[in-house]
């Protein structure tokens, strides 16, 4: 049994310290693919995970493209070596769609497997993934009007990944929230917002509807003094384990049902951070495509919700 962990560009080095300090043993690399003996496992850094993998030794492009759809429809190529070869097969697949998000939506539900050649005349393919999208890879129709900042960018894939958004009416708290991105956001979808930030936001979030500004630090604000809230948002920048230690005052207290964090990275990946978040029971820690140095921790509840 063969999984493989893509890894999105520059990131190939956190990857595959992660599956060393899992005890996964990297036997060969395909550019940013990691190719690993035995059952796939959960890696927060890995941009899609490629569950089952077969080896199908192939004597033309044509008997490639008829291996593959004898196994399901949707493939998505990747491609690092044997270019114009892979083209040429991805050719004869059925077209997958390649259109840009447009936020709120849901990801795609049909399955998409992925398929690489490890040389000219040997496919490896897996029918099972675990990203819905081309090689982990969103694209969204951008708001290059509204949001003050490019940030927006990673909690639409957050939330499209997650499969639910805040509702009209829902209360959310963002941390860290100058100048606004996660805030406007939140504000257009309907959502009440208390934005956190000792610096102010951008006048044109400030002034939407819904929006309150608190002028203080995340670290220092109070659960109780906030009150019950749908959804807890962070983006923060701070070292991981003083948001982890924010994240669990937050659990602690109750109040939040759902929590979406970036874990951001100051110098070195903290592995054993990211590994207390993962542990945190029903918790996603997932590497976005709008990440750099980052990870994105999701932690969704069904406790009641505010009135």
């Amino acid at each position: 049994m063969t999984a493989a962990y893509l890894a999105a560009e520059g990131i190939e080095p956190q990857l595959e310290e992660e599956l060393r300090r899992a005890g996964i043993a990297v036997r060969a690399r395909h550019r940013r693919l990691l190719l690993c003996d035995g059952p796939s496992r959960p890696a927060a850094w890995a941009a899609n995970i490629w569950h089952d993998c077969i080896e199908v030794p192939v004597a033309s492009i044509g008997e490639a493209a008829k291996a593959l759809r004898a196994i399901q429809r949707n493939w998505a190529m990747y491609a690092p070596f044997h270019h114009r070869r892979a083209a040429l097969i991805q050719e004869r697949l059925p077209h997958v769609s390649a259109k840009s998000v447009v936020f709120p939506a849901a990801a795609p539900t049909a399955p998409l497997g992925s398929w690489t050649l490890l040389a000219p005349d040997l496919l490896l393919a897996a029918a099972h993934c675990s990203s819905p999208f081309p090689n982990g890879e969103v694209a969204f129709v951008e708001d290059k009007a509204g949001p003050p900042s490019r940030a927006y960018l990673k909690l639409w894939e957050a939330l499209v990944r997650l499969g639910r958004w805040p509702q009209p009416g829902e209360r959310c708290v963002d941390l860290g929230a100058s100048p606004g991105g996660w805030t406007y956001v939140l504000a257009k979808l309907g959502a009440r917002v208390v934005a956190v930030d000792k610096a102010p936001l951008d006048p044109r979030v400030a002034s939407m509807e819904g929006v309150e500004w608190r002028g203080e630090s995340a670290f220092a604000l109070d659960p109780e003094r906030v009150g019950p809230v749908d959804w807890l948002f962070s983006d923060v920048i701070c070292y991981p384990m003083r948001l982890l230690r924010l994240v669990e005052r937050w659990r602690a207290s109750g109040l939040a049902r759902n929590i979406v964090c970036t874990i951001k990275f100051q110098g070195s990946t903290d592995h054993d951070a990211t590994a207390a978040f993962a542990a945190i029971e029903d918790a996603r820690v997932m590497h976005l495509h709008h990440n750099k140095h980052e990870l994105t921790f999701v932690l969704a509840g069904d406790g009641p919700k505010t009135p």
